[in-house]
């Protein structure tokens, strides 16, 4: 099936008469039109693509359950959510949907069974709610806004639990949690991500580890592999970008689209990256040889593949070691480690009178004159 892309920001596009435009009025769902002609209220449900054979009220006549020749049965919500939804997620357990909506910066939790809406939280962030996500055990909702804040939310105290004013310098984008949850990353405008680590709280102290330089365009989308070791991104820069989450580093970068990317997936395998565009198609990438790559070669031997990244316990940043090191001994970058060598230094002895026993400090020589340099 051919699908026109329609960029819904543009003002001047214009789509075709005849059967094309029969084509988008078809494939367009859950668009509510009032008849002002008409002389009773009217709203049209447009989305199947064949006759409707049926259609039946439901759920105390909050909703509409219709069937069609094109093979599908839908249902459908008679009160219309305020505001554009800019995002919804299901949680792993299948119990839920949550979505974000423009109009109130809200977020709404429901139910996936019965559709019936559980919480309606308004002003949840002070701006546009770009990205909202469950967490993998399906306790919190992770949601991220162009005020540049990120929040979660948590399913059993119906509380917001966690609100990070992030270091991100322009709007966050997206985000997504590793396998147990432990970190989130998020994508911003200011072509950075950053990783959170949410269960144990290091950032409150240090803030999140950047990962910078992977792209020259605003980010916006990003996905972890299932067990945590690989991190993707995509980019309004057009490029897919590849990390390795243990040297915090982009190990590869993947060329092709002819407009931006909006969405990135990676395998459970970790042989294929998925990649959607604005340029109407969606790209499959084999990765899975891509340490072959004589260009994956030069970048780690110019990373250095003796060394592995860690942060600074004290200020938070970044630093590298070598392999043969004992990071459990390590835990501070070399700047830090010479500061408090520093101050080791400056620190005056103690008196020996204070030290020595008292039979021993008659024996301390004494000097009657001293120097300054």
């Amino acid at each position: 099936m051919t699908w026109r892309n329609i960029d819904p920001l543009s003002l001047d596009e214009t789509i075709d008469e005849g059967k094309e435009e029969k084509d988008v009025e078809k494939r367009r769902a859950s668009v509510w039109e009032h008849q002002e002609l008409a002389q009773i209220p009217i709203k049209v449900l447009r989305g199947h693509t064949d006759a409707v054979t049926g259609c039946h009220f439901c759920f105390d006549d909050t909703k509409v359950l219709t069937s069609s020749q094109d093979k599908t049965a839908t249902l459908w919500w008679t009160a219309a959510q305020a505001g554009l939804l800019t995002s919804c997620s299901v949680s792993e357990d299948g119990k839920y949907v949550v979505s974000s909506s423009d109009l109130e910066n809200a977020i709404c939790l429901t139910s996936a069974d019965t559709g019936e809406r559980l919480f309606h939280i308004k002003d949840h962030h002070k701006s546009t709610i770009t990205r909202c996500r469950f967490d993998p055990q399906s306790q919190h909702v992770a949601s991220v806004s162009e005020d540049r804040t990120i929040k979660l939310w948590d399913l059993v105290s119906t509380q917001t639990t966690l609100s990070i004013n992030s270091t991100h310098t322009n709007v966050i984008s997206n985000c997504c949690f590793t396998a147990n949850g432990r970190y989130l990353c998020t994508a911003s405008w200011d072509k950075t991500l950053q990783l959170w680590d949410v269960q144990t709280g290091t950032f409150r102290s240090h803030g999140g580890l950047t990962l910078s330089k992977g792209h020259d365009g605003s980010v916006s989308s990003c996905t972890f592999s299932v067990d945590g070791s690989v991190l993707v991104s995509g980019a309004y820069d057009r490029t897919v970008a590849v990390w390795n989450m243990e040297t915090l580093c982009k190990t590869l970068e993947l060329k092709g689209h002819a407009d931006w990317v909006t969405d990135v997936a990676i395998s459970a395998d970790k042989k294929w990256v998925a990649s959607a565009s604005k340029d109407t198609t969606v790209r499959l990438w084999n990765i899975e040889h891509s340490e072959e790559i004589p260009a994956v070669i030069e970048t780690r031997k110019a990373q250095g593949m003796g060394y592995h990244i860690l942060q600074c316990e004290e200020c938070g940043k970044a630093f590298s070691i070598s392999r043969l090191e004992n990071s459990d001994l390590v835990t501070k970058c070399v700047f830090c480690r010479l500061k408090t060598e520093t101050r080791s230094r400056l620190q005056p002895p103690p008196l020996l009178s204070s030290v020595l026993p008292i039979e021993d400090r008659n024996q301390i020589p004494s000097s009657t004159t001293s120097s300054v340099v």
